[in-house]
């Protein structure tokens, strides 16, 4: 098994519901619930096995399947029979013919004395093939578990459907406390990887912060070295992860796949997405475009002025599927006869501009979460016009999405070999002048991975973007 990335912060979380389960309750219902829900592939099954683990309570853990109600019945009384739960041997060749009788069942089993827990992951599955669980779940928890101490985690990857358990008027409603798994954060991976801030960060380009790449990668190893181990290898996690998460999230919509692909492909316009996936109708190819946003596959963003505007770009979201559908997806059959060879050639040729445009977004979100930008700045953005020209890596305003001043403008110069240069600096200048609502006074910002040539701007280091993801810090800029 591949070595467990520490989450603190989230094992703590759920020792606390854990360590409330064993103090009792309120009314003899010392019984918790959490909601625990991230995108495929973050870690949340194995975030909880090693819960579990240290734990060392008694515990069921059922991952739920696709399939029939009266299947998903027998599963969840099978897992129950084969758990560690004081009474599972009871539960060995147990039948239930609904959701109350199969939940009345698993509590029975579970400790009446010491803390327990039952784990249900991929529980939007059992939601789709009954909708009246909800409803059910609410009554067994009121009836049963919540009087015994039992701490019951209900893990998803489907965020809409784990959302929506969670919210007014829905059964579930404040039943159950609420956990969102994350990616690793480039603080994460400098500390877990031993990398320096600038390599940090580049490793999270590549991985997107998936504790199964980051697993294997190799301690204090570098992008570029980490690169060919991982392309030569067909099973290697690199190579796999991408196509599990698009076969897992996307296997019953081809046309919205073909689309996503598009913008891997770097169609970021309405228009241009529509010239790349001819074969797509338009009626089509919006539907797809809004399915994949809702699925927080795919990020819609306007450009951040004092003007509104109205030209939508799109890009991945998913940091990792950026990299994989960039150089692994489409060289599939290329690395699997055994010429990763050549994938990684072409990586390498490509890497300096492929990353220069990548770690753009990573950095709007390390400055949002930074302190020491100017005083004002509620947000932050780029700015583009329909040409290209001007286009604007950094913009702050007070406010989005229509800001009513310009806080600051920057540039994102991510070179290893030079500095942010005068000639930087100068083209930053002339991009600022054809910002709306900007004027000669709007302090200046380059993010540099290489230092800066020149002292009239603020300078942002990759140590202030990771350390923008570390707990209780602040990097100024």
């Amino acid at each position: 098994m591949d070595r467990f990335l520490e989450r603190a912060s989230e094992l703590a979380k759920l020792q606390r519901a854990l360590d409330r389960v064993e103090s009792g309750g309120r009314g003899g219902r010392p019984g918790r619930a959490v909601l625990l829900r991230g995108r495929r592939r973050v870690g949340k099954s194995r975030l909880v096995e090693e819960f579990v683990r240290r734990a060392d309570v008694p515990h069921l853990f059922h991952c739920a399947a696709p399939g029939p109600r009266a299947r998903q019945l027998r599963e969840l009384l099978a897992a129950g029979a084969a758990s560690g739960l004081p009474g599972g041997p009871s539960l060995a060749g147990r039948t239930a013919g609904s959701w109350e009788e199969a939940l009345r069942l698993v509590a029975e089993a579970v400790p009446q004395d010491s803390p327990g827990v039952i784990v249900v992951d991929e529980f939007p599955h059992l939601l789709a093939s009954d909708p009246d669980l909800e409803g059910v779940l609410q009554l067994m928890f009121a009836r049963e578990l919540s009087r015994r101490p039992v701490l019951l985690i209900l893990v998803g990857s489907d965020s809409a459907a784990m959302e929506a358990i969670n919210q007014p008027g829905r059964p579930f409603y404040m039943r159950a406390a609420e956990m969102v798994l994350h990616p690793l954060t480039p603080a994460d991976l400098a500390a877990t990887l031993e990398l320096p801030a600038a390599e940090a960060v580049d490793a999270h380009l590549v991985s997107g912060g998936l504790p199964m790449i980051c697993a294997r990668w190799p301690r204090g190893l570098a992008v570029r070295d980490c690169l060919r181990p991982a392309l030569t290898d067909p099973a290697s996690a690199l190579v796999v992860t991408g196509e599990r998460a698009l076969a897992a999230e996307l296997a019953p919509d081809a046309q919205a796949r073909t689309v996503l692909e598009a913008v891997g492909a770097g169609a970021r316009t309405h228009s241009a997405i529509g010239r790349a996936v001819p074969e797509v109708p338009r009626a089509s190819l919006n539907r797809a475009l809004q399915s994949l946003v809702d699925r927080r596959l795919l990020a819609a963003e306007l450009p951040l002025s004092v003007r509104p505007s109205r030209e939508t770009r799109y890009r991945l979201a998913d940091t990792h599927l950026r990299f994989w559908l960039a150089f692994v997806g489409p060289w599939l059959p290329e690395i699997e006869r055994g010429r990763g060879d050549l994938t990684l050639a072409r990586v390498l040729r490509s890497w300096d501009a492929w990353r220069s445009a990548a770690v753009v977004p990573l950095v709007r979100e390390s400055l949002r979460r930074m302190d020491g930008l100017p005083r004002g700045t509620g947000a932050v953005g780029g700015y583009w016009t329909r040409t290209g020209d001007p286009e604007i890596d950094i913009v702050g305003t007070d406010r989005e999405p229509v800001g009513r001043r310009i806080t600051t403008a920057g540039a994102v110069v991510w070179r290893e070999d030079r500095p942010f240069s005068r000639r930087d600096l100068d083209e930053l200048i002339v991009r600022r002048s054809r910002l709306p609502g900007a004027d000669a006074g709007v302090p200046l910002l380059a993010v540099s991975r290489s230092g800066s040539a020149t002292s009239e701007v603020t300078l942002v280091t990759p140590e202030d973007l990771v350390g923008a993801w570390r707990p209780g810090e602040t990097d100024g800029t």
